[in-house]
């Protein structure tokens, strides 16, 4: 059964670019070494400008878990850290199918 997440990231002020360029280049390496990964995108509230909602969907629990454990996530997630506000809410979610 395919799984969802639903982040929301609140960035520091004056961070939203360097968020920007972090977040869609670890878009990219998980866009290309994740078959798992059904989609993965980076939203900007219309709201409020520091708020951002990845939504993000994997073929499987074991992918999304493989996803939190590659290198590259990781690495972008140290750099990411330094640019959030407060911890991310994380929401995960079971996909409707038929």
């Amino acid at each position: 059964m395919a799984i969802g997440l639903l982040a929301t990231i609140t960035i520091q002020e004056g961070k939203n670019a360097e968020f920007e360029q972090v977040f869609l280049d670890l878009t990219e390496q998980v866009r290309a070494n994740e078959p798992g990964n059904i989609f993965y995108a980076l939203h900007r509230s219309k709201t409020d400008p520091q708020v951002y909602k990845v939504m993000e969907q994997y073929d499987s629990a074991e992918a999304l878990d493989a996803h939190g454990k590659a290198a590259y996530f990781r690495e972008a997630n140290k750099a990411l850290g330094a640019l959030v506000a407060a911890p991310p809410e994380i929401e995960i979610l079971d996909a409707v199918e038929r």
